[in-house]
């Protein structure tokens, strides 16, 4: 094991050892009650299982089967979800099939950030993951369950469910992942479109006809953002089976896939003698791997909250500097949109997943000994493949090397020997900076400032040519406290068009990118954010700042007595807490807590 990796591992073991150590104390007293339903009185199981067949109810009452709960984010909207219709049936036929008993739990609500980008309803996107984990744990309250399968895919569905999962970390779980959309028209054509759109070269028909060819079909979508990282995440944490991340919907290695995922959980309960509880799967270790995973693939920087958001509902304790020391060590192994021209299809192909883990194991860049949900418990298997040979599934020894050099890259030769993401600190605050897919020549901006308070005015500003120039867009009162901390994507193709013109520009916010934009540079996640009087809201317009994202640095250049006399402006942008149900919301944004500790307010942080 690379010796960063063990030093970062123990020092989160050790700030987490107070917090760990009362998580673990209560679920291991949920565990030693036994299977829930036993607990319940007659007239409250009786409710329980009133639609189960008589022998059903026999064998649930006397807790001879076990019992296992599907939590499902399924609607026939959006793509990603709309392949979850099938599962619950799948699901239910192959428990009864090795003497189990699977129920529908409940659902939990799944919104798009494609859809709702520079919308209303984005500024619901980042708290829908605290209501999904609140949706989670309703499910799961009726006490029927002996074991859990999620089935989410999306940027805060995985993470909430994550986190309503953990509530109920003294059951065994299985992630069940629906796979992405094929391929459609390539993300650079989807990109240049969208560039010659903001340009004036076509019109929104042209760019209609555009989008509908890049998302046409059942699954998630084909870049590398947000909802393939939560994959990626899950199935290097050891909670999907393995290799089974990124294969397509309406395949039949994929209903084989979810059917194996429901046998496989019900090998993991208190009633057989291989019990493997959430709770105890989601350690210290397991985030490690997270984090490398995200680094080594250049994912999402969503993870930045998220992932910490996670490991506090396990008692786990981590910050950002641990993702700037790990990414240190951890090369780039991946190009995959927006870190390079390939989708996730293709990096599927060129050997995925199980390259990826493997790559990293042999080089002692991962945790091989923790608790997964395959046949073995570590993380051996995730380097083979499920293959299905005369209609049966298996495993079988992957590749040993990328089938595809250009998506997927060694150890030996990566695509960049650091992870490219960073920690962001000076005098306008913290936050972090993701820089794989920054030109080098992009990766160091000084330039004067403009300041906004509202995405749309940014927009507008770039209508009437104000930014044609070398500029650093600071857009304030975005955090989570502020307006809930929405995605900025809308900004993505108007700032990438500047620097293709020649421009040196950046982004500095205290909100949140998508997790697909990639070229500009940027700082993001700033804190203290500007509602609470962060610095942000002491810069003016014209002044000079110096964004360097490969030092990690970020600084106005004024004096340091006249910039500590400034005071903190107020935020200017109207009309973000109400309409759209943003209203509900209130108390959510008024007790959020900062970025960097997860911007949540689920449960105490410090």
């Amino acid at each position: 094991m690379h010796p960063v990796i063990e030093s970062v591992t123990q020092q989160i073991i050790e700030r987490s050892r107070e917090t760990r150590t009362a998580y673990l104390n209560r679920i291991d007293a949920a565990i030693a009650n036994g299977p829930q339903r036993t607990q319940l009185p007659c007239a409250n199981l009786a409710h329980g299982f009133a639609i189960c067949s008589t022998v059903e109810k026999d064998e649930l009452s006397h807790a001879q089967k076990a019992n296992v709960g599907i939590i499902s984010s399924y609607n026939d909207m959006l793509s990603a979800h709309e392949p979850y219709q099938h599962y619950p049936e799948l699901i239910k036929q192959a428990v009864r099939e090795v003497g189990g008993v699977a129920q529908f739990a409940g659902g939990v609500p799944a919104m798009c950030d494609g859809i709702t980008q520079g919308m209303p309803g984005m500024e619901l996107s980042l708290f829908s993951r605290d209501v999904i984990a609140l949706a989670t744990a309703i499910g799961l309250s009726h006490n029927m369950f002996d074991a859990a399968l999620y089935l989410g895919v999306c940027d805060k569905i995985v993470p909430g469910l994550l986190l309503g999962g953990l509530s109920f970390g003294h059951i065994p779980a299985v992630f069940v992942p629906a796979g992405p959309m094929t391929t459609g028209i390539s993300n650079k054509e989807k990109s240049r479109a969208r560039q010659k759109f903001a340009d004036g070269k076509i019109g929104e028909k042209e760019l209609l006809e555009s989008e509908s060819k890049a998302y046409h079909s059942p699954g998630t979508c084909t870049f590398y953002g947000t909802a393939n990282s939560n994959q990626m995440m899950v199935e290097i944490m050891g909670l999907h089976l393995p290799g089974s991340s990124f294969v397509n919907p309406y395949t039949p290695l994929r209903d084989e896939l979810t059917k194996a995922a429901a046998k496989q959980v019900l090998k993991f309960t208190s009633l057989g003698n291989d019990f493997r509880p959430l709770g105890h799967m989601v350690n210290e270790k397991a985030i490690v791997n997270a984090i490398i995973g995200l680094l080594a693939t250049g994912g999402s920087t969503n993870h930045t909250i998220h992932l910490i958001a996670i490991a506090r509902a396990a008692g786990v304790i981590i910050n950002w500097d641990d993702f700037d020391n790990l990414s240190k060590v951890i090369p780039l192994l991946t190009k995959i949109y927006p870190n390079g021209p390939a989708d996730v299809n293709q990096f599927h192909s060129a050997g995925g997943m199980g390259i990826l883990i493997g790559e990293l194991l042999n080089h002692g860049l991962l945790h091989g000994d923790i608790l997964t949900v395959g046949d073995q418990r570590g993380m051996a298997q995730y380097s083979q493949v499920p293959t299905l040979a005369n209609g049966q599934l298996r495993w079988e020894p992957g590749p040993t090397q990328s089938l595809d050099p250009e998506i997927i890259a060694s150890v030996e030769k990566p695509f960049a020997t650091g992870g490219g993401l960073h920690v962001i600190h000076g005098n306008l605050g913290r936050g972090v900076t993701k820089v794989s897919a920054v030109a080098e020549k992009h990766q160091v901006v000084t330039a004067p400032a403009m300041v906004f308070d509202d995405q749309l005015d940014v927009v507008a500003a770039f209508k009437r040519g104000e930014l044609e120039k070398d500029v650093i867009v600071v857009l304030r009162f975005q955090g989570p406290k502020a307006n809930g901390m929405p995605e900025l994507h809308k900004l993505t193709p108007i700032m990438g068009l500047l620097q293709d013109k020649g421009f040196h520009v950046a982004l500095l916010t205290d909100g949140r990118m998508s997790g697909a934009s990639g070229k500009v540079p940027s700082a993001i996640h700033m804190w203290p954010e500007c509602i609470d009087g962060g610095p942000l809201a002491k810069v003016r317009d014209g002044d000079i700042i110096v964004l360097n994202t490969q030092t990690g640095e970020v600084n106005v250049q004024v004096d340091a007595a006249e910039f500590e006399a400034r005071v903190a402006e107020p935020n200017h942008a109207t009309g973000h807490h109400f309409g759209m149900g943003r209203e509900l919301f209130g108390a959510m944004r008024a007790q959020a807590s900062t970025a960097e500790t997860g911007a949540t307010n689920l449960f105490f942080v410090d």
